[in-house]
């Protein structure tokens, strides 16, 4: 096993030579003197230049609006924009339409003139939220230690006042 792993090292940093030749007339272009190290190491450092650009290219670009999934930014919000408006047109039609229905009745006859008053229609289309503002028993008692903790640190804070009085 440490046979293999010295030979290994050996193999790493044995200098080997590239050298590109012109073919026709066998002269030479270049040459480089390499170790399979350097070799690994150039690999690696490029492999990880290039990943590094693509995600730069792809984040910090308009391209990351081709992947799929991956919205642009003014459609997000003019989808907000437009679902707030939705929302706030809504509820205006709401209460356009009990008021219309307000002047239907008074136009009927089934109400009278000097009870008709568009603020008291509005404010029966208005929606009240329906809490559950009772208490649970697992809430009752966590007040309940809650309320003993307070109070016995309150006792002690008081010991302290009263022994550090009478010093």
């Amino acid at each position: 096993m440490a046979r293999k792993k010295r030979n290994l090292r050996k193999k790493l940093f044995i200098k080997n030579r590239l050298v590109i030749l012109n073919v026709d007339t066998f002269e030479e272009i270049f040459s480089f003197k390499l170790t399979l190290m350097n070799v690994f190491v150039v690999f690696s450092l490029g492999g990880i230049f290039l990943i590094a650009v693509t995600t730069f290219i792809i984040a910090f670009t308009p391209l990351r609006e081709f992947i799929p999934g991956y919205s642009s930014t003014q459609l997000k919000k003019n989808a907000t924009e437009l679902a707030i408006k939705s929302d706030s047109l809504a509820i205006a039609l709401k209460k356009n339409e009990a008021y219309i229905k307000g002047i239907q009745k008074v136009l009927n006859g089934q109400l009278e003139y000097a009870k008709f008053n568009k603020d008291s229609i509005l404010s029966e289309t208005e929606e009240t939220p329906d809490f559950n503002m009772k208490t649970s028993e697992a809430e009752i008692k966590l007040r309940e230690e809650v309320a003993k903790i307070e109070k016995e640190s309150g006792e002690k804070k008081e010991k302290k006042k009263t022994k550090n009085a009478k010093k």
